[in-house]
């Protein structure tokens, strides 16, 4: 390095082929590409095309696919390069424990939980855009992150826009926590039209650009209900004091409301680049080409109390807070296999509620997990009884 010229910032991205993934490294383009950044690793799944052409732009040194069968085709698209290729857990892993600052963790569903755990071990900032790391394994996840010494970075627009207001001197005059909900295409729809709901239908949000599966999440509003969840332990809240609130225009993120009556909001155009720029710049502010919010074109706010008979996945996300023990990995895990169901046409819309209650209560007396196998041991269980209720129920139909 010449003399005075900044060290680049080291950083590792899990799950840089989604959308978290993508618009991570435009944020990073944004802010000095490699000019200002060193990619450490960065982890993708099938489509290896994306995962092969993000590396050689960005020039990291690692480059992982989940998928163990695509080692070969990642192999060969980098051959040539000198960017080191690795597949399957083992290489997630190495991803994670890679020296990096900062690690942004947007690996999709449970496979996420063990790479961003041993980059948590091991003292990296965590920007967490994973969900089951707070849903199924909270109180370890978090007791990892402090003994770590890394900071825990939340990077869902609610959670992000919360993190911003919530005063760290004065959390003890926090009374609640307010996550706005869009509503998604169905919040005015009646029961009997959403019985009809198709994956298709349900993937078109009004307001975010998302995947598939995130997107029938908020549609259904599991989404919410994992975002309520994974607020208790971001920040200490007990289960009253989480409310939600549709707020259709998804320009007020979140609000915190305070003892002496006032309430604290973090307002912006939807884009995940300005959550996902905070939690890298973090206590800066980026400087971002992103939307400006126009008031003056803003003509309404409208809000309305969530529908829990319509949408029950709030409802289960409380009873699964309350109850406490394995609840909340249970209803995550029977909640997937309920949802690739829908996705397959072997169950309905509603019936992906009906399946993960059905789940939770039978399995009520499940103690909390201490350890990642219990997660993962819970999570199996969860999943395999929720297999045999879309099974038998199919065979009924």
């Amino acid at each position: 390095m010449t003399s005075g010229a900044a060290e680049k910032r080291r950083l590792t991205i899990l799950g840089s082929t989604g959308s978290i993934g993508t618009n991570t490294l435009d944020v990073i383009r944004q802010l000095g590409g490699r000019e200002a950044f060193q990619v450490a690793a960065l982890t993708g799944n099938g489509n290896i095309d994306l995962l092969a052409e993000q590396a050689m732009t960005t020039g990291t040194e690692l480059a992982v696919t989940a998928d163990e069968s695509q080692y070969g085709n990642l192999k060969a698209a980098l051959s040539g390069t000198g960017i080191e290729v690795a597949a399957g857990r083992s290489g997630l892993i190495e991803a994670a424990e890679r020296d990096a600052g900062w690690v942004m963790a947007a690996i999709v569903g449970t496979a996420g939980l063990a790479p961003t755990l041993a980059a948590a071990k091991r003292g990296a900032d965590i920007a967490l855009a994973n969900k089951e790391c707070l849903v199924s394994a909270g109180d370890l996840f978090v007791r990892a992150v402090q003994a770590g010494g890394g900071k825990l970075l939340p990077v869902d627009s609610e959670h992000n826009a919360i993190y911003q207001v919530l005063e760290e001197n004065q959390r003890h005059a926090v009374e609640r926590i307010i996550l706005t909900a869009s509503g998604g295409p169905f919040r005015t729809s009646s029961l009997t039209e959403m019985r009809d709901v198709t994956a298709a239908t349900a993937r078109a949000h009004p307001n975010w650009s998302m995947g598939l599966k995130i997107s029938i999440d908020s549609a259904s509003m599991f989404n919410k209900a994992l975002e309520m969840i994974e607020a208790k332990h971001l920040f200490g809240m007990r289960p009253e004091q989480i409310e939600v609130i549709v707020h259709p225009q998804s320009v007020i993120h979140s609000m915190v409301g305070y003892s002496d009556g006032s309430v604290l909001a973090q307002l912006g155009c939807p884009d995940m680049r300005t959550a996902i720029g905070y939690a890298l710049s973090h206590p800066a502010r980026p400087s971002l080409d992103v939307q400006r919010l126009d008031f003056a074109k803003l003509s309404r706010l409208d809000f309305e109390a969530p529908d829990e008979e319509r949408f029950p996945a709030l409802r289960l996300a409380r009873l699964a807070m309350q109850r406490g023990g394995a609840q909340a990995a249970i209803l995550n895990a029977a909640k997937e296999v309920a949802l690739e169901a829908f996705i397959g046409g072997r169950t309905g819309f509603l019936q992906m509620a009906e399946i993960t209650e059905a789940v939770m209560e039978a399995m009520i007396a499940i103690t909390p997990s201490s350890t990642m196998d219990d997660v993962f041991a819970v999570d199996d269980e969860a999943r395999r009884m929720a297999r045999a209720i879309v099974e038998r129920d199919a065979a009924a139909a």
